[in-house]
């Protein structure tokens, strides 16, 4: 978790919003995911997450479903995923690494050997996408015990009444989702996401990172003057893809 720390630290100092960016583990193929996280830091990522492929991600747009199946037809398992992030661990000491799926691939063995296994390979923080906050002794209970951030969403939806509970036992950074919906082509209108940090920043000291729906370059930089990270995942996604079909090195 202190990589996360120093990192939103560090671009704070710098003026500047940290960018997160996501990229399914395994697509096209395991053997290639070490180098397009590579390709990310060397682009000027600061934080990386790692997509765990799973057969329904159910918050993800078409973009994201196609590289899980495609990720999990080539054979991409949970213990695969650690040992990529083992191996980036290994060649990136410095930059954090958070785990973004589902629960299923997280709790099949158990919540204690999952966290266990991610704090060995070096991961920093988990999202998982389908446990609420309110189930938090799921999974959050075995990643803190194990110093791994387990980090929250919040979204449009999330009043008042519920953001404490989203809060409490939440670490790293909240994850905003700017949009009621699937990660993809819907965006979010600035003035909602300038509106949601005023109001998520008067609540918790967590940095605050917004996603889900940022497509260009212009609207990365509107959103990173407010916030303090933005995540980038579906246009990546899209562009390995898209180097895939024509045949060339993602």
């Amino acid at each position: 978790m202190t990589r996360i720390a120093d990192t939103f630290a560090r671009t704070r100092a710098e003026g500047r919003a940290a960018l997160v960016a996501f990229v399914t583990g395994g697509d096209p193929a395991p053997a290639v995911t070490p180098a397009i996280l590579d390709a990310l830091v060397e682009g000027g990522a600061d934080v990386i997450e790692l997509g765990m492929p799973f057969t329904d991600p159910m918050a993800d747009g078409q973009a994201i479903q196609l590289a899980n199946l495609r990720a999990l037809a080539a054979g991409t398992t949970t213990a695969v995923l650690l040992d990529i992030a083992r191996g980036f661990r290994a060649r990136h000491p410095q930059v954090p690494l958070v785990l973004m799926g589902y629960a299923n691939p997280m709790l099949r063995r158990g919540p204690e050997t999952f966290a266990a296994a991610c704090a060995d390979a070096g991961v920093d923080g988990v999202i998982c996408v389908d446990v609420p906050a309110e189930e938090d002794a799921m999974l959050g209970l075995a990643l803190r015990a194990q110093g791994v951030a387990p980090i929250r969403l919040a979204t449009p939806t999330t009043d008042a009444a519920r953001l404490p509970k989203v809060l409490e036992g939440a670490q790293g950074f909240l994850y905003y989702v700017a949009v009621a919906g699937i990660t993809g082509k819907q965006q979010a209108a600035q003035a909602s996401i300038e509106a949601a940090v005023t109001r998520l920043r008067a609540a918790t000291d967590l940095p605050l990172a917004v996603g889900f729906g940022v497509r260009t370059p212009a609207q990365a930089a509107a959103i990173g003057r407010v916030a303090d990270g933005v995540v980038v995942g579906s246009a990546i996604v899209e562009a390995i893809a898209e180097a895939g079909a024509a045949g060339e090195d993602p």
